[in-house]
């Protein structure tokens, strides 16, 4: 199989190539810098393959949560890509890709995911590697306060993302012994979301490439002024 994978849901802008299980890619942490870095990020991968877009089987992306116009790059650029050459989407949750980040580094299983969302809350997600290694969703994604953050049922958890430094007092607060670690700096990578991509792929998850839309979770600031 062979996919291109792009996130630019956060500060980090990155883009990933996975060939027959290996995965090749270009990560930069780079804020306000994606619209500019990406497509040349996508061009060095494929050229360093030695492929053409016709010779893609689907295009995965970091569906969000995450920054407004970080999504509408990654949305934008995937239709693009995905309607040229005919080719299906997979979609994939950023906090998803972040967790899966934990368990390819860390080896572990179970992540509380906590991007910064501004105006005092975060984006959250509870994860839980499943027996292949991909991270599951535990309940449903969401964006809050974070003394409000869904509560996960034991204490052999950790925190990863940069919703842990920017809040990790309350977080602390409303968690008490659930995160055994953390680490703040941590983003999605496009890496990840090419691993979950694939395995959507083959679970039938693909979509036509007009579905391939942002998830903002917190609608008011998609929404348009009346």
């Amino acid at each position: 199989m062979k996919l291109l994978a792009i996130d630019t849901s956060t500060e980090a802008c990155s883009a990933a190539l996975f060939i027959a299980g290996e995965v090749r890619e270009r990560y930069r942490l780079a804020p306000r810098e994606h619209a500019k870095l990406i497509l040349p990020m996508i061009d060095d991968l494929m050229n360093e393959a030695g492929l053409r877009v016709n010779d893609l089987d689907a295009v995965g992306f970091g569906r969000g949560p995450g920054a407004f116009t970080g999504l509408r790059i990654a949305a934008s650029i995937t239709q693009g890509i995905a309607f040229a050459a005919d080719l299906p989407v997979v979609a994939v949750s950023s906090l998803a890709a972040l967790a899966q980040g934990v368990y390819r580094e860390k080896g572990i299983r179970r992540v509380l995911a906590a991007v910064d969302a501004r105006i005092q809350e975060v984006y959250w997600g509870i994860y839980e590697a499943d027996g292949q290694g991909l991270m599951q969703l535990c309940g449903e994604e969401v964006v809050c306060p974070p003394s409000q953050v869904p509560l996960p049922g034991g204490n052999d958890w950790y925190g990863a993302g940069t919703g842990w430094g920017a809040y990790l007092p309350a977080l602390q607060a409303r968690l008490g012994e659930a995160p055994g670690g953390w680490d703040e700096r941590r983003y999605p990578a496009a890496r990840d979301v090419a691993v979950l991509a694939a395995a959507g792929y083959g679970r039938g998850e693909a979509m036509a490439a007009g579905q391939a839309l942002p998830i903002y979770l917190r609608d008011e600031v998609a929404a348009k002024p009346s």
